[in-house]
């Protein structure tokens, strides 16, 4: 119970950081002008619209995620990390603090889809609507919490690698939990079901905390310190990026 407190506080204190270098401004926009767009005209009945919905919470979960973790400077981060007990309240915090942020704009979805196409949604489509944004939303958040410190020291290749991951995994439709949550609004395949998709997020998630959680143990400090010696073996020119 005690380290759950200690998450949920770092949560709270992570999003108040975002919120204060309004970091989240950007993806918030992004995701609210698409939904827009997708029912300014005739959307189609549900959930079809949604499909396109949800897949976009898949990379806004990731830039939540990645934005929460690098929000405090290497300082900060040590004093949330020995105020909160370690690190696992603290990466646990960061994917709560994500999926709070991810729900919200999943239900912005889901209620602008029921209002633009009223009379096409059904009880048991509205969650599978919802179950199917939350799915797409927390694998994102995995990823961005594993693309980010403590397993990324560069930003700029975290982004590159996030990046990548994101498009080579959210363009597969046969691919669970993102491809197969989106393809079931979208074209009806059946996939793991919208139970299933979530929980399989949710593992996904564990496991990603648990990968973040090794790493600030220092279980790839080896790991690290082989491509520091192989970076050190480059020219100048190459290590410069000359």
């Amino acid at each position: 119970m005690r380290r759950a407190r200690s998450a949920v506080a770092v949560a709270m204190l992570l999003g108040e950081d975002l919120a204060r270098s309004e970091r989240f401004i950007a993806p918030a926009v992004l995701y609210v002008g698409v939904v827009a767009f997708l029912f300014s005209g005739d959307a189609g009945p549900l959930p079809e619209p949604w499909a396109a919905s949800a897949l976009l919470l898949y990379p806004v979960g990731a830039w939540f995620a990645h934005a929460l973790a690098e929000s405090e400077d290497d300082v900060a981060r040590t004093v949330t990390l020995s105020a909160a007990g370690g690190p696992l309240p603290v990466a646990a915090g960061v994917l709560l603090a994500a999926t709070a942020g991810i729900a919200a704009l999943g239900l912005v979805a889901v209620v602008w889809g029921v209002v633009a196409a009223w009379g096409t949604a059904t009880t048991g489509g509205l969650l599978d609507g919802m179950l199917a944004h939350l799915a797409c939303g927390i694998t994102g958040a995995a990823v961005g919490s594993v693309f980010a410190r403590p397993l990324f020291r560069s930003e700029g290749a975290a982004l590159i690698a996030a990046l990548t991951f994101l498009v080579v995994t959210g363009t597969r439709s046969w691919l669970p939990p993102v491809g197969t949550a989106a393809a079931s609004m979208g074209t009806g395949r059946g996939g793991l079901g919208p139970f299933g998709d979530l929980l399989l997020a949710v593992l996904v998630a564990v496991a990603a905390l648990a990968l973040v959680v090794r790493a600030e143990q220092g279980g790839f400090a080896a790991w690290w310190e082989r491509w520091d010696r192989l970076r050190d073996r480059l020219p100048d020119r190459f290590r410069s990026g000359g």
